[in-house]
């Protein structure tokens, strides 16, 4: 039941990622065209930067990573396939509605980058620290049954 949800879960995160991710084309294309440059490899997205630290979508810098690093910790011994998967479609939703907020305008590229920066990443250390604290935990519990 549980691996039920968790795929109709992943399911209605990829549709509703791809659907934004089109939605976003027109205007990052347009821009593309108007600019001259793609807006991932731009001087733009660097200047973009800290808008996007200072404007409504501000908090996810912080929310994202803390809920990253507390799944991470929680979830030693489950399947991290599943997890990664809706923690990036997820990341990559966010990035793009917060690009509408502050930008005015998504660029799918750019979501695809920072925002499973903000997720994956801290997901995986803290999952690598999680794992080598049980492992050294199990360890240390042979050894005193020895």
């Amino acid at each position: 039941m549980a691996e039920r949800s968790s795929s109709r879960l992943t399911f209605v995160l990829a549709v509703s990622t791809v659907v934004l991710l089109f939605a976003a084309l027109p205007g990052a294309v347009r821009d593309a065209f108007e600019t001259g440059d793609l807006y991932l490899v731009s001087q733009a997205f660097l200047d973009d930067l800290p808008r996007r630290l200072m404007g409504p979508g501000r908090m996810r810098f912080l929310f994202q990573p803390i809920v990253a690093i507390t799944l991470g910790m929680m979830s030693r011994k489950r399947d991290v396939g599943h997890q990664l998967t809706n923690l990036f479609l997820f990341s990559v939703l966010l990035d793009l509605v917060a690009q509408w907020l502050i930008l005015g305008v998504a660029h799918p590229g750019a979501a695809l980058v920072v925002g499973p920066c903000l997720i994956t990443l801290p997901y995986l250390a803290a999952r690598w620290v999680a794992n080598r604290i049980g492992t050294r935990d199990h360890t240390d519990d042979d050894r005193a049954g020895s």
